[in-house]
């Protein structure tokens, strides 16, 4: 087997998800460095080097295709692009199909992450219970699968071949629950949830999520203090 050549800054948050995803489908070798995120370890001098904006995942490729130096890189949807341009998979190289994933790729990092993390946040994580926050954010969230439910009912998924557009929204899409929607009201969402959730790949990537963290499923936020890491952080964080 050839040796790990990528370094995943990892815990186990949909974020996280879509990265060992893409590594288990492309059966590229790498190493899991846990950052632990209820620990405070997206703190850590040595993380803020490759991720300054103290957020996971991230990666480090020590053999990239240039040749040069090794390349780190933050942000879920920038891995997944770089990952697919190293490869040449899950990535098309026409021109109307590949924009066709970068767009809804752009889509999940600018609407249904935000808008389903405020939504777990408002509805389980908030210790006050705002009803027009929680209305808001699992309204938007009904909207957005919405728009995923009408354009997956002509195609398989969402690009049309299996690609990283499907790898990035179908973390946010697993805990439906906890964003209080009901996944009968959108079959066609509901056929390609199934499809991904039974790909021996995804099964591999979420299987390293319980290797990683035990307590992967249970509540993230346990005492004052993981509740003050995740959610009290300002400026002073990264100075």
């Amino acid at each position: 087997m050839t040796a790990p050549q990528l370094d995943l800054y990892y815990w186990t948050t949909p974020n996280g998800h879509k990265i060992t995803m893409f590594l288990e489908e492309a059966a590229l070798p790498y190493t899991i460095i846990p950052v632990n995120i209820g620990k405070g370890d997206q703190f850590k001098p040595e993380f803020l080097e490759i991720a300054p904006n103290n957020r996971i995942p991230a990666l480090v490729d020590h053999a990239p295709k240039s040749g040069d130096k090794p390349v780190s890189i933050f942000e879920s949807g920038a891995i997944l692009l770089y990952l697919a341009e190293k490869t040449g998979q899950f990535l098309s190289s026409f021109l109307n199909a590949r924009y066709e994933a970068i767009q809804w790729v752009f889509w999940q990092m600018g609407g249904l992450g935000p808008m389903a993390g405020q939504n777990h946040h408002f509805s389980n994580y908030a210790p006050e219970k705002i009803p027009y926050a929680i209305d808001r954010y699992v309204n938007e969230t009904n909207r957005l699968y919405g728009v995923l439910n009408k354009r997956l009912a002509d195609r398989d998924f969402i690009a049309g071949e299996y690609s990283i557009a499907d790898m990035a929204c179908y973390p946010w899409i697993v805990p439906y629950k906890n964003q209080g929607q009901n996944i009968d009201d959108f079959p066609h969402l509901k056929r390609w949830l199934t499809a991904i959730e039974q790909r021996p790949a995804t099964q591999r990537a979420y299987a390293k999520a319980k290797e990683v963290n035990p307590d992967f499923g249970q509540p993230t936020i346990r005492t004052d203090e993981e509740r003050k890491l995740l959610f009290g952080q300002t400026a002073s964080v990264v100075k």
